[in-house]
């Protein structure tokens, strides 16, 4: 079994979590900036996310935001 990592390309801020080192053979837009990439029965082996810098910093953001939100609204209660 290969091990899981990730690699990051600054230049095209690209980041690619590697599940797999098999040969792709096909791949599945998961939303504008996600791709999973599948190997030949259909398996997962790679997501490779666009604009990553930017798209790590919105979740992280997001995730916390909703988290303080949760945290002053049971303090409120």
């Amino acid at each position: 079994m290969n091990k899981m990592h990730m690699e990051y390309f600054e230049k095209e801020d690209i980041l690619y979590l590697v599940i797999s080192d098999e040969p792709e053979a096909g791949s599945v837009e998961l939303s504008p900036n996600i791709t999973a990439e599948l190997n030949e029965k259909g398996e997962l082996i790679g997501i490779e996310i666009l604009k990553a810098s930017s798209y790590v910093r919105d979740s992280i953001m997001e995730a916390s935001q909703a988290k303080m939100l949760k945290l002053t609204q049971a303090q409120s209660a």
